[in-house]
């Protein structure tokens, strides 16, 4: 068998893209809400829908900044594709994985524009879990690429200006 039809091991971060689907299932359709949580205060309705708006359009030019700016470098798994290169320049240039941040802007845009705690909740979710499969991404990019540890160390990580 080749390395590519044992997906399953997870050698190259499969099971990484399988988490991160089902966190965003999550994200967009799980439930809103349960028994004995409280009500979004009204109070917060319209600036949560004008934040949320703000979140959702600044993940997606993120996100896709970050997938254009990669080119054919891109791809779903967290391992670098072979024959890739060291992309710091468009969307790297502001953070190391903006497809991730991207991701984490819009999760937490819905969570706002839906009004609910629940999903609040799960942009959390999925904002750890990035951060930690950016965390073994990054143990890959620095054996691959010798260059990588001085752009780790100028560069902002998942957030622009943040973090």
């Amino acid at each position: 068998m080749t390395e590519r039809s044992r997906w399953w091991q997870g050698r190259r971060g499969e099971w990484y893209v399988v988490i991160q689907a089902a966190l965003l299932a999550l994200v967009l359709f799980g439930p809103r809400t349960f028994p004995g949580l409280p009500a979004w205060p009204s109070a917060l309705r319209l600036p949560a829908l004008l934040t949320g708006g703000v979140g959702l359009l600044a993940g997606a030019l993120l996100a896709g900044a970050g997938t254009l700016s990669l080119g054919r470098n891109l791809t779903p798994l967290p391992h670098p594709k072979e024959g890739a290169r060291l992309v710091e320049t468009g969307a790297y240039r502001l953070v190391r994985h903006p497809i991730y941040g991207g991701i984490v802007l819009l999760a937490y845009g819905w969570g706002l524009c839906a009004r609910s705690w629940l999903p609040l909740g799960y942009a959390t979710l999925v904002f750890i879990f990035l951060d930690l499969k950016s965390r073994r991404e990054e143990r890959w990019l620095i054996e691959k690429y010798s260059g990588y540890a001085g752009y780790r160390k100028r560069t902002r990580k998942l957030i622009p200006f943040i973090y």
